[in-house]
């Protein structure tokens, strides 16, 4: 079965899929909140800023990330539930030089489908990849 792109649709114009990088489909920039925002809020700002995920920053203790996933795990629970209850504890991180070949791995092998990307140098959020970027690369992009 061969699919069409719509005809206005976007499309990758970044190098080859061998040799793309993290940077070549990232969000630029995070939508963050903090640990004690509503879920509902959390879902509100994902449908406003159309994201995927929202970073929790939990000042000293560090970031977290609240994904569309876990805010559907955890739907039940919307009206007492906060962005620092639903976080999860393990961050996934690629830097933007980082091939898409090891952000499509790291992806595959803690199963999720983001990843923050920070700077090399000072380790704060600078973006983040979602797998449906990576696909998008996949479609478009060349060998």
């Amino acid at each position: 079965m061969s699919v069409s792109p719509a005809p206005n649709a976007n499309r990758y114009t970044g190098p080859p899929l061998s040799e793309a990088r993290v940077r070549d489909v990232m969000r630029l920039g995070v939508v963050t909140c903090r640990p004690e925002t509503p879920l509902r809020d959390v879902a509100a700002m994902m449908s406003g800023y159309g994201v995927h995920s929202v970073v929790v920053d939990r000042g000293d203790e560090g970031i977290g990330v609240v994904s569309d996933l876990d805010l559907a795990a955890a739907i039940i629970d919307l009206p007492e539930a906060t962005a620092g209850d639903t976080a999860g504890t393990e961050l996934v991180t690629v830097t933007g030089d980082d091939s898409l070949e090891l952000a499509a791995r790291r992806m595959r092998t803690h199963d999720v489908h983001h990843l923050l990307v920070v700077d090399p140098e000072t380790g704060a959020p600078v973006g983040v990849v979602a797998a449906s970027g990576i696909a998008w690369a996949a479609t478009y992009a060349g060998p």
